[in-house]
């Protein structure tokens, strides 16, 4: 199976989306305390790099 730069980009995308939603559902349901808030804003972070790596499918 060959790999270019544009699937390699989305497979990272779709693997960063699928962290950063578990990271957000673990600050949310299981760790209610201040460590809740840090696993949220890492996942939103996680969120944010995918939305890059979305951006530059194509340009690279």
């Amino acid at each position: 199976m060959g790999m270019n730069k544009n699937t390699i980009l989305g497979w990272a995308t779709f693997i960063m989306v699928l962290m950063g939603l578990l990271l957000i559902g673990l600050g949310a349901f299981r760790y209610r305390e201040v460590s809740g808030w840090g696993f949220a804003a890492t996942g939103v972070g996680f969120l944010a790099n995918a939305w890059v790596f979305n951006a530059l499918k194509g340009r690279v």
